[in-house]
Formats: C-alpha cells, sequence, structure tokens
C-alpha cells in the first residue's frame, strides 16, 4: 500500500530545526572578560544559552549571565552571529558591560573569573575564545559557522 504525503507534510519532515542561544561577552572597564568554567565538562566559555520564547534576545542575554555567575549586565550591541553545524545552533553574541552583583558559581559553573584576552585565548577553546575576543574589536558583527570545535570556511 502506498502513502502519499503532501507537500507541505514532506517539506515540514524535511526542513532542519535550529535553536536559538545568546551569549554575553561582559567587558569590565579594564578589558577583563567575564567566564565560566563549566560544572559538566570542565571547559572554560563565555555565558550562554538557549532564547526563551517570551524573551528578547537582550533580555535572554541578561538572565543567562545573572543566572550563571551573579553579574547583572547592560547589554550594549551584537557583535557576532555563530552557527554550529553539527548541532543545529545559531547563537547571537552581545558585548556587555557589568552593571552590579557579585560573581558567584552556579549549578553550570564550579568558577567565575574576569579574564584577560590572553587568559581567554589559553583557557578557551578556538570557537569560544574568538566570541570573546570578536567583541573586543569593534568590527563586528561577525558571522561564522563552525563544527562546535573548528571554525569552517570564510570567515566574515
Amino acid at each position: 500500500m502506498l502513502l502519499c504525503m503532501s507537500n507541505s507534510v514532506r517539506e515540514a519532515q524535511s526542513t532542519p530545526l535550529h535553536s536559538v542561544s545568546v551569549a554575553g561577552a561582559v567587558v569590565r572597564e579594564d578589558g577583563r572578560l567575564l567566564a565560566i568554567r563549566r560544572a559538566d565538562n570542565g571547559t572554560w566559555e563565555l555565558l550562554d544559552g538557549v532564547l526563551e520564547l517570551s524573551e528578547s534576545p537582550e533580555d535572554g542575554v541578561a538572565r543567562e549571565v545573572w543566572e550563571e555567575t551573579g553579574i547583572r549586565v547592560e547589554v550594549d550591541e551584537l557583535t557576532e552571529v555563530y552557527k554550529n553545524t553539527s548541532r543545529g545552533v545559531v547563537a547571537l553574541v552581545f558585548r556587555c558591560k557589568p552593571s552590579g552583583g557579585i560573581e558567584r558559581t552556579s549549578a553550570e559553573s564550579t568558577a567565575v573569573d574576569w579574564l584577560t584576552p590572553e587568559e581567554v585565548t589559553e583557557r578557551m577553546g578556538e570557537v569560544y575564545a574568538v566570541r570573546l575576543l570578536d567583541a573586543l574589536d569593534g568590527a563586528g558583527p561577525h558571522v561564522r559557522s563552525h563544527d562546535g570545535r573548528h571554525f569552517l570556511g570564510k570567515s566574515a
């Protein structure tokens, strides 16, 4: 027995699904950048998470930074758009400045620290270090794709 599918059902089944995450590149006046050591894998990364349906990207960034570090931020501007091709995640990275709070760990982090750009390069994997460093250069927004570990093709 053959079953016929309508075009809309076939298109819906073949349409890739993506999630949108937001990340905060939090920069202090002295140029240090806020980062966490993740509890699940021990790597150093910037603050990020999945954007909730009911919130704006800016509100999502402020929420994620607060939840993960105890730091309140003012969101300045979009500095980067990244796509993780292996996970189907599109990440919007915003430069932020701290506006209050005290650093603390969370269920997602075992350490919170303000890193110099050199420390970012030393402690973080390529795709995470570049997200923070791109936010410093003022040449954005940058648009890049990566496979979770390395950038793919031409970077903008």
